[in-house]
């Protein structure tokens, strides 16, 4: 399928709403998947920080 202009690229036959939509909502998990473990490592290690510190104070 070819498009005359970029115009017509992003309306992609009256159905551009419903294919931005699934491209913007898959990138949006993908971003999630790679983000959440590396948020829940950094708090991990924060925590594990945190509690030897607690250690060595008693």
């Amino acid at each position: 399928m070819s498009f005359a202009s970029f115009a017509e690229f992003i309306a992609m036959g009256n159905h551009g709403l419903y294919v931005w939509s699934a491209y913007g909502i898959s990138l949006l998990v993908l971003a999630v998947n790679v983000a959440a473990p590396l948020l829940a490592r950094r708090r991990y290690l924060q925590d594990e920080a945190r509690r030897l510190r607690r250690e060595e104070l008693k």
